[in-house]
C-alpha cells in the first residue's frame, strides 16, 4: 500500500481518487470546496469512495510516495501550497493536465522528486462538491519508463488502464488534437458537438486541425495528414449533444484552458517560424472572453 495525494477534486481528480482507493491506496483528496464525502457514480450505481478530504494544506505534515497534480493547467500555481506539503525527494508528481507543456508548467516550482506527465482519455463530469460521474473511458497514458511502470504497477488493481508510451510526445500532441478544435469553437459559440457540422465550420474545424499538426510535426511530434482525418472520425463519434470541457466552463464563468490547448499550439508554431493564423484567432477570442485564472 503506497500513500496517494490526489490535488483536486474535480471529474478526472474524483474518479482517479477512486482508483487509487480501489486499488488498495492510503488516499488524501485535497480540494478547495469543502466536501464531507467522495461519491464516484459509475453504470448508475453511486459507491462512497474511501479517502480523506483537506481543505486545507497546513493539516499536510509529511510528503507523500505520490501526488496526482489532476487541477487544470491554469490552476497549477494555486496549487502550490499543496504540492510544497506533499512533495519530498522520493515523491512522483503525476502531472494529469490537458495540454503538450507539462514539464513547463511544473519546473517553476522547483519542487523535489520527480515529475510524470499523464494523459487521461476518461469522460467524467462533477455535480457538486465530493460528487462525480464518470461517463467513459478509463484509460491513462504515460511515458515508457521506469516511472511510467511504476505508476502502472501503482493502479494495476484500479478499474483503469495505465498505458505506457514509448513516443510520449507524439501521444500529447494526439491527444491536444481531440481538444485543439472542438473546445474552442463550442465553448465560443455556447453549442456542443453538434456545432462542428454546422454550416461553414467544416473547414474552420480541419483548418485548426491542420494547423496543429503542422506545429505538432514541426515540434517532434509524429504527426501527419492522417491524424486530421482521425481527429475528425472520432469527433464524428460522439453524440451531438455531448458537450465539452472548455463549453462546462465558459457557461460557468470560469476561466478557460485555452492557454494550455490553443496556445500550445500557437507557441510551437512561433518555436518553428510557422503561420497558425486560425488558431492564433482563436487564442484571442477565447483569452478575451475567459475571466482571470483563479488560485
Amino acid at each position: 500500500m503506497s500513500r496517494v495525494a490526489v490535488v483536486g477534486a474535480g471529474a478526472i481528480g474524483g474518479i482517479l481518487a477512486q482508483a487509487a482507493a480501489h486499488a488498495g491506496h492510503d488516499v488524501t483528496l485535497c480540494v478547495r470546496t469543502p466536501a464531507g464525502s467522495l461519491s464516484v457514480t459509475r453504470d448508475g450505481r453511486a459507491t462512497q469512495v474511501p479517502v480523506r478530504i483537506t481543505a486545507d494544506p497546513g493539516r499536510l505534515t509529511d510528503p507523500v510516495r505520490w501526488v496526482l497534480l489532476a487541477t487544470k493547467g491554469h490552476q497549477t500555481a494555486g496549487a502550490e501550497p499543496w504540492l510544497r506539503r506533499l512533495a519530498g525527494p522520493d515523491t512522483v508528481v503525476v502531472v494529469v493536465q490537458n495540454g503538450v507543456e507539462h514539464a513547463e508548467r511544473v519546473a517553476s516550482l522547483h519542487l523535489p522528486g520527480t515529475f510524470l506527465p499523464a494523459l487521461t482519455y476518461i469522460a467524467a463530469r462533477r455535480d457538486g462538491p465530493g460528487q462525480v460521474v464518470h461517463v467513459a473511458g478509463d484509460r491513462v497514458v504515460v511515458p515508457a519508463g521506469a516511472t511510467g511502470a511504476a505508476f502502472a504497477a501503482l493502479l494495476a488493481a484500479a478499474p483503469v488502464t495505465v498505458d505506457q508510451a514509448a513516443d510520449f510526445r507524439t501521444a500529447a500532441w494526439r491527444k491536444l488534437l481531440t481538444n485543439v478544435a472542438a473546445n474552442p469553437v463550442t465553448a465560443l459559440t455556447g453549442r456542443p458537438m453538434e456545432v462542428l457540422s454546422a454550416p461553414g465550420m467544416p473547414p474552420l474545424v480541419r483548418g485548426l486541425l491542420t494547423e496543429a499538426v503542422a506545429a505538432g510535426a514541426a515540434d517532434g511530434a509524429g504527426l501527419s495528414d492522417a491524424d486530421v482525418t482521425a481527429t475528425l472520425e472520432f469527433y464524428a463519434s460522439l453524440e451531438p449533444d455531448q458537450g465539452t470541457s472548455m463549453l462546462s466552463d465558459r457557461l460557468a464563468g470560469r476561466a478557460t484552458e485555452h492557454n494550455e490547448i490553443t496556445g500550445a499550439v500557437v507557441r510551437a508554431a512561433e518555436r518553428h517560424g510557422l503561420h497558425v493564423p486560425l488558431n492564433r484567432v482563436m487564442l484571442a477570442l477565447l483569452a478575451a472572453a475567459s475571466p482571470e485564472p483563479g488560485p
